[in-house]
């Protein structure tokens, strides 16, 4: 599985901004290349085909602009990943998670089943559509949602509709809320919103750790959920919950568990945990789920013990919160450092001089070799509406790269990041950061410098541009309602913002490429001298 993900409350956060951020990692041995487009109106379907799942659903004739990451090759669908649409919501669709065997029995996935037979004969079955999936979710969703709860009713919707055929975790969010939604089987979901003072980190497991009935079927404040889903759980004898026991003369009666709150199998209210009953917790979530969601908290909250044998989460821990406070306000470049990061400072660094041999290659590190971007979508409340999403984005593999700023308002994106090409060249960002990754990893002390300058750099840039477009914004007396006065000046700021990283990323692939020919097995020192 692939993907991981942080999501950080406006009161988390260090300028009040609702950020969601996730890394889209392909499978496995596979390298999907990346681009940043806008999506006008005309140019959204009426009616959705699925590549995948071959799945068709009318759509709604009101669709608005919308900016995304999508994958370059049209192979599985249009996967748009992470994005932004006029209103101010943002979407980072899907972060792969898993639910148990139990579940997938009371609600199997929805599978595409191909047909069977010729038409005619009397044995022939006709095809049978799957549901929707990662490469769809977007699509349908973000081009509707006026508010974050919106694209929540509408996701679910569509998932008991159509049903999915995968596991999944979908991040919506707008200036004042964020909302996870995570699959539950093939029509069910559970969503929680993110409290406004703490940040979630979701590292490919199911990971809501605590949801409430009462409120889901009730006001709705914090969570939502599928219609059914109490008596789904009790139906299906789901909840694993013992219970506190009660002493009774000499003896002790537990209660019945999570049914027994409500008194009657199929009126199960009140707060209990889907991790346990929907979850997986498998000797596998610990090489390679666990111990990113260790290694995130742990920097956000580095007062706590998370290092001696008597620390009380360890990168194997099936128990580390979903959400929690952060000890500081969380930062873009916390954002840019932990879903580049690799264990620094412990023993599970790969590229670290502690620990073992084994010890560096025990985990999955967050960065890895087959990440196809990352993208921190932040919603800011202090600037009108106009211009309040920021996409900060990077291609290619993490450690080797950073995140760089792109308004999300626009009918058009840079040339540099919109015509990534199907294969290897040096005039997109996604190729160059791709190449600069596979030079320098073999070279990580010789290169490191020059990177670490070069993401320096682009940060400060960055924030720098933000701010001077934003005084732009306001100096033009643009408003809230000004969305389609305003994208002339988002994408001369965005042209900026690709020359910039043009410029430099051309030069840190020179350094690299320099450093590391000199470091050639094949190396000799000796010149040849003609006289």
């Amino acid at each position: 599985m692939s993907c991981t993900t942080i999501l950080i409350g406006k009161n988390a956060s260090y300028d009040g901004s609702t950020i969601i951020a996730r890394d889209d990692d392909s499978g496995s041995g596979r390298y999907d290349p990346k681009r940043l487009i806008a999506v006008h109106p005309d140019d959204q379907p009426c009616h959705y085909v699925s590549v995948l799942s071959h799945v068709e659903i009318d759509l709604p004739d009101n669709p608005c602009r919308y900016t995304i990451a999508p994958n370059v090759l049209h192979n599985r669908g249009v996967l748009a990943e992470a994005g932004a649409n006029e209103h101010n919501v943002a979407m980072s669709a899907t972060e792969t998670i898993a639910v148990n065997e139990r579940v997938l029995a009371a609600d199997p996935m929805v599978e595409l089943q191909p047909a069977q037979g010729e038409p005619g004969d009397d044995d022939y079955r006709p095809e049978q559509p799957g549901g929707i999936g990662e490469e769809d979710i977007i699509t349908l969703v973000l081009p509707y949602a006026t508010t974050a709860r919106e694209g929540v009713v509408r996701l679910g919707e569509l998932l008991e509709t159509y049903g999915t055929y995968e596991s999944n975790g979908v991040i919506i969010s707008d200036v004042d809320e964020i909302w996870y939604v995570e699959t539950i089987g093939g029509h069910h979901w559970i969503a929680r919103r993110v409290p406004d003072d703490c940040y979630a980190t979701i590292p490919n497991q199911l990971g809501i750790d605590d949801f409430d009935l009462t409120d889901a079927f009730g006001k709705q404040r914090e969570y939502m959920c599928s219609a059914d889903l109490r008596e789904f759980i009790a139906e299906h004898h789901l909840d694993r919950t013992m219970g506190s026991p009660a002493v009774s003369g000499d003896r002790h009666s537990h209660s019945a568990g999570f049914g027994a709150v409500a008194g009657t199998s199929a009126g199960v209210t009140g707060n209990f945990n889907p991790r346990k009953v929907f979850g997986t917790a498998t000797p596998k979530d610990h090489i390679y789920n666990t111990p990113r969601a260790w290694y995130m908290q742990r920097h956000l909250n580095p007062g706590e013990d998370w290092d001696s044998p008597a620390a009380r989460y360890t990168p194997e821990s099936d128990d580390i919160p979903w959400c929690r406070v952060p000890e500081d306000k969380v930062t873009l470049e916390d954002v840019d450092f932990l879903l580049s990061s690799h264990f620094e400072g412990t023993p599970y660094d790969p590229y670290g001089t502690t620990g073992t041999a084994e010890s560096r290659h025990r985990y999955r590190p967050i960065g890895v070799n087959r990440t196809g971007h990352m993208v921190a979508i932040q919603l800011r409340p202090y600037v009108p509406a106009c211009s309040r999403a920021v996409m900060w984005v990077s291609f290619g593999s993490g450690p080797f790269t950073t995140i760089a700023p792109l308004y999300a308002n626009v009918d058009d994106t840079p040339a540099y990041l919109r015509d990534t090409t199907p294969t290897v060249s040096t005039g997109n960002l996604y190729w160059e950061n791709r190449l600069i990754a596979v030079i320098a990893d073999a070279h990580w002390f010789e290169t490191r410098n020059a990177i670490e300058h070069y993401a320096e750099l682009v940060r400060a840039f960055g924030h720098h541009l933000v701010e001077q477009t934003d005084a732009q914004v306001a100096e033009g007396g643009y408003g809230d309602e000004d969305v389609r006065a305003v994208p002339s000046v988002l994408e001369a700021a965005n042209e900026r913002t690709a020359d910039y990283l043009r410029e430099h990323t051309a030069k840190l692939l020179d350094s690299v490429l320099y450093t590391s020919s000199n470091l050639m097995h094949n190396s000799f020192a000796m010149s040849d001298r003609w006289v």
